[in-house]
């Protein structure tokens, strides 16, 4: 999914931090970020927060995110260890603010549609993970979220993985295989 690092911040967001990003609606914006490849760019729109996890909403307007001049270096990995964890997938825009609570049963099928349009998700888990409580999750080797994972969005579970930290921002890389649904 893809995330911006922040090189140039301002009062609302403050260089080194790295943001989630996703579209007007529920949509993500992998095929305008693919089109800058990777490269510097330049991001304007409108940031959600709650607790340590934030998003950025880029408009559907392609002045809002576009290739920029920009040099900087990503951030290093951290690596924060395997873990078993328990919590929930739900989609990153309505839990970082979109929508109250954006999160449980209630908002299944909204997280559902959020993330088949592309929005990443994010774990909540019932453990914080050096002071992580909520983290962008996707599949063991780094890609999206496998089908199995998507069907058990908005449902209690428990899964093994590695966490990561990229420029402030955990990222759970699940391990499908070792799902449990919880009651």
């Amino acid at each position: 999914y893809p995330m911006l690092h922040v090189t140039t911040g301002s009062d609302n967001v403050k260089a080194g931090e790295t943001l989630m990003m996703s579209g007007a609606g529920k949509f993500g914006v992998e095929a305008r970020a693919r089109q800058i490849g990777g490269a510097g760019a330049q991001a304007s729109g409108i940031i959600f927060n709650r607790g340590t996890i934030r998003m950025l909403q880029i408009p559907n307007r392609n002045r809002d995110l576009k290739s920029a001049d920009v040099t900087a270096t990503l951030p290093d990995r951290v690596d924060l260890g395997r873990w078993r964890l328990a919590g929930e997938i739900c989609d990153g825009k309505c839990l970082a603010g979109a929508m109250r609570p954006g999160r449980g049963i209630a908002h299944k099928a909204c997280a559902e549609l959020c993330l088949i349009g592309g929005v990443p998700p994010v774990f909540v888990t019932t453990q914080p993970v050096e002071g992580h409580e909520f983290m962008m999750i996707g599949s063991a080797d780094g890609g999206p979220l496998t089908e199995g994972l998507l069907d058990r969005v908005g449902v209690y579970i428990s899964l093994e993985g590695r966490v990561e930290e990229r420029g402030g921002l955990a990222v759970f890389l699940a391990d499908e295989t070792t799902l449990q649904v919880l009651p």
